[in-house]
């Protein structure tokens, strides 16, 4: 056997699965809630082509956003076992809409307040809603994602897409909330306030690191609020100088030079406890975010 080149068909791969990550970091983050564990699917989306022969793979970015997406519908069926009440014909008729634009709101109230927005459906409910209404895929490309039919995976989205405007109309985002829970916890970093810290935080919260930001030998993932605290102190620096802003839409916090975002935080906030959050520096990554100005007084 030519070990080069197996070496350079592997590279090969790599290079095409490069090129599809960013997105299927985006899609995973928008259906788990969380950028670590978004990482972690991505990742595993990764072995799997790894270990299968790619040059029998027609449309590589549909297999790798099945994968991925079965990954994830894998992962929210962990953490959260709920079983799928029947489909309701009042819901199904009161879901139908034939409004564009409503639909286009309710796609990007989706993409801004994902915990707030989806925390009610189930697993196979928010996979529907997320692929076809955030990422505009095909019900037919997503059926088999759910193992349903076509017909069925339509008005599983359909009763997502009505709960989802029922939970966007009844508990609209608490910016301010938010906000003063993002405060808090700048404030408890800077202050080493560990009580604080721990009365913001979700139990099984979690925290991820770009690794530009980290000495060699430091985890990038943290989990658990315990875990959390006990390392809060080596990011004292940058929280000192954070500030709220919104972030893709969503109220995060950005530490600037010369006008420009050198370090963003982007958290999962849910029942006013911080779920998860991701300190984001790497160059390219930052590249992909929209940062716009603190839009409360």
């Amino acid at each position: 056997m030519d070990h080069h080149a197996g070496n350079d068909e592997t590279d090969t791969i790599a290079a095409r699965f490069a090129q599809h990550r960013p997105r299927l970091q985006t899609l995973a983050a928008r259906l788990l809630g969380s950028a670590v564990d978004a990482e972690d699917a991505v990742q595993d989306a990764w072995m799997r082509l790894a270990h299968t022969d790619a040059r029998a793979i027609d449309n590589l970015g549909g297999w790798l956003t099945t994968v991925t997406s079965r990954l994830c519908l894998d992962r929210l069926r962990a953490q959260k076992a709920r079983p799928e009440s029947p489909l309701d014909a009042d819901d199904l008729l009161r879901a139908s809409s034939d409004d564009p634009a409503s639909d286009a709101a309710l796609a990007d109230s989706v993409g801004r307040a994902l915990v707030v927005v989806l925390e009610s459906l189930s697993p196979a409910e928010r996979v529907a809603l997320v692929l076809h209404d955030v990422f505009a895929i095909p019900f037919k490309e997503i059926a088999p994602v759910l193992e349903r039919s076509t017909e069925a995976t339509k008005k599983l989205a359909a009763r997502a897409r009505h709960r989802a405007k029922l939970r966007t109309e009844t508990a609209p985002p608490d910016l301010a909330g938010r906000r003063a829970l993002i405060v808090r916890f700048l404030n408890a970093i800077r202050e080493g306030d560990t009580t604080a810290m721990l009365d913001i935080l979700a139990p099984d919260a979690t925290r991820h690191v770009d690794s530009v930001l980290l000495t060699p030998g430091q985890n990038a993932t943290a989990r658990g609020a315990q875990g959390i605290v006990e390392e809060a102190r080596r990011f004292s620096g940058p929280a000192h100088n954070a500030r709220p802003a919104l972030i893709d839409g969503d109220l995060g916090a950005v530490v600037e030079r010369d006008g420009h975002p050198v370090l963003a935080i982007t958290f999962v906030i849910a029942q006013n406890l911080i779920h998860s959050f991701d300190v984001v520096a790497a160059p390219d990554r930052l590249s992909r975010l929209t940062v716009a100005p603190d839009p409360l007084p």
